[in-house]
């Protein structure tokens, strides 16, 4: 799930920003929701500490506080590395410095054109859930396995089930389109894969995804 944080010192502006947020997330069915809306950045920062997940960041540069918006940034680049980071501001003339302080913004979007707020919005939001999806995609992608000095992977929706093997400390890899045999035990299995993965029987560890009946 990608959490959403909205810092914005201006409370019609963060309410309107908000609400189209949560309009655009309702119509798409996506899998997000907010995790802090709110004109203090630092409560915004202990939020992000708290979590382990991506976040999308939408933030105003001037916040009327000790913190701005690239300060708020650059903190939140520490605890959230992958997170996508949106200015919207007034302030255009300030673009250039997100480049100064190596913050690679998803986007920079400016509040003189409130006709095109939505749609700015709506395309960051749906481009950072297509990046998150297609980098979580290729960490648990596949599943890969050495037998001997042979290093085999197969993709995940490829595999049907493993199977404890007649020979002592072996499993049997059943996919479509092949079996492999290797050193380890359905209970080691069961730990390292995902919950698309179910123990159905002592001796069978099966995919759900490739379940029919």
């Amino acid at each position: 799930m990608l959490k959403i944080y909205i810092c914005e010192d201006m409370e019609a502006e963060r309410d309107k920003i908000q609400q189209v947020i949560e309009n655009i997330v309702l119509m798409e069915d996506l899998d997000m929701e907010l995790g802090c809306v709110s004109e203090d950045p630092h409560k915004i920062l202990e939020k992000v500490k708290k979590t382990q997940e991506v976040g999308i960041y939408f933030l105003d540069i001037a916040l009327g506080t000790d913190m701005t918006g690239l300060t708020l940034a650059q903190e939140i680049r520490k605890y959230d590395p992958r997170g996508f980071i949106i200015f919207v501001t007034t302030h255009s003339e300030m673009s250039y410095m997100t480049f100064i302080y190596k913050l690679e913004a998803l986007d920079f979007i400016l509040k003189d054109a409130p006709e095109e707020l939505g749609k700015r919005v709506y395309d960051c939001i749906l481009k950072a859930n297509q990046r998150f999806m297609s980098v979580k995609n290729k960490v648990h992608a596949n599943f890969s396995v050495k037998v001997n000095e042979k290093v085999f992977t197969v993709d995940y929706d490829d595999i049907l089930f493993f199977e404890t093997s007649s020979n002592v400390h072996k499993v049997i890899l059943h996919a479509k389109d092949r079996q492999i045999e290797f050193s380890s035990s359905l209970k080691d299995l069961t730990s390292t894969l995902d919950n698309n993965f179910v123990r159905c029987h002592r001796s069978f560890l099966v995919n759900k995804k490739n379940i029919k009946e």
